[in-house]
């Protein structure tokens, strides 16, 4: 079941979302960034589906590990 709201946006922001994410889509995009932080069984459902994805976690790591030795060769 939906329920409908009223949010007051600054006319910028409305306007950038309109021209993004397109007429009769932006409910839906404002309630995709909302649920991770609302619901938590679909923020655990998320962090399942990510750390799911291999390749994503390869690059992941790869990044991580390069940031560490940035870090590393900062402090010699």
């Amino acid at each position: 079941m939906q329920k409908k709201i009223i949010i007051t946006i600054d006319r910028e922001v409305y306007d950038a979302l309109y021209r993004v994410v397109g007429k009769g889509n932006i409910s839906k995009f404002l309630e995709n960034l909302a649920r991770p932080h609302v619901l938590k069984e679909d923020l655990i459902s998320a962090d399942r589906a990510m750390a799911a994805d291999t390749e994503r976690e390869s690059a992941a790591l790869a990044w991580s590990n390069g940031l560490m030795g940035s870090i590393k060769d900062a402090h010699v």
